[in-house]
């Protein structure tokens, strides 16, 4: 377990698990390896479901999203859910280009097509017989430049596709279990990382310690990150993702211990990262690395 020293040392950590989550607010998918490109993790929230709008949606409003799973197969993206056919997608087919909104970004992407469309919107709409609404499946169009928060990256360009805001989000292992021994002396049962959505999970840390990072490198700098801003928490890790439905458990817990005064106060859980150093390289699991504390 790390312990907190001087600005600038550095301490030792293993990466333990690695996640990708192609549809944004769908399930994800543990990697034992990906490619590290400058908006993230390869294929990590590169689609998106959004409304006859354009807006985008997730599992606040639709819980059920968490129940569709997919998985990289024979060149397609595949798509499951419960008590539907599987959906096929090519990975290089597209249709309509189009404009969609994640929060306050208006962006540059393509729609996937009439069939997606009905898959979606037969089964996240399944339980609201009275909506009238359709949703769409889009792509983010590379080409679109979509910045990071420059006041919390100092000023760089750190591009995403469909992300909340930043490429990365890194989780210690620590923290998760710290956590979970707070919900079992309450009589709840633990939750896994899939309640938070991070892409990197980190051992051999003690809790929170990401909290203090400055900066990981991983692999004698092979690739290298920087940690900008404490990740907000909505109502999503609420999500049961067996389920598909809010079970109220967690953020409760985290109100008790996890305000945040650099956000007003805020939940927070994990911190949220941008790509300085290995675009291009190959994560894997286990491999070893090093954090260097803040010198706040």
């Amino acid at each position: 377990m790390a312990m907190q020293s001087d600005a600038g040392d550095t301490v030792p950590f293993t990466l333990d698990q690695l996640w990708i989550y192609p549809i944004k607010s769908c399930a994800g998918i543990r990697v034992p390896e990906v490619t590290l490109t400058d908006t993230g993790l390869d294929w990590d929230r590169a689609w998106m479901v959004v409304d006859e709008a354009g807006e985008f949606v997730s599992q606040r409003e639709l819980p059920r999203m968490a129940l569709i799973q997919p998985r990289f197969h024979m060149g397609q993206l595949e798509l499951r859910a419960p008590g539907m056919l599987s959906l096929h997608l090519s990975l290089e087919g597209v249709e309509a280009p189009c404009k969609v909104r994640v929060w306050d970004d208006e962006v540059d992407a393509y729609d996937m097509g009439a069939v997606a469309a009905q898959w979606f919107s037969d089964f996240l709409l399944a339980d609201r017989p009275m909506v009238a609404s359709r949703l769409r499946l889009v792509r983010f169009d590379p080409a679109c430049h979509r910045p990071s928060d420059v006041r919390w990256t100092g000023g760089r360009q750190a591009p995403n596709q469909f992300s909340d805001g930043y490429p990365l989000l890194v989780l210690s292992q620590a923290s998760l279990d710290d956590l979970n021994e707070r919900l079992q002396l309450l009589g709840r049962s633990p939750v896994g990382p899939e309640r938070f959505r991070p892409n990197l999970v980190l051992g051999g840390l003690g809790a929170h310690d990401e909290d203090r990072f400055s900066t990981l490198s991983l692999a004698n700098e092979l690739a290298a990150m920087e940690l900008v801003k404490p990740c907000s928490r909505c109502s999503i890790p609420d999500v049961d993702p067996a389920l598909g439905a809010s079970d109220a458990g967690v953020s409760p817990v985290l109100q008790g211990y996890r305000q945040d005064h650099r956000l007003m106060g805020a939940l927070t859980f994990g911190m949220n990262g941008i790509v300085t150093v290995g675009a291009g390289a190959m994560l894997r699991e286990g491999m070893n690395g090093s954090a260097r504390w803040a010198a706040w």
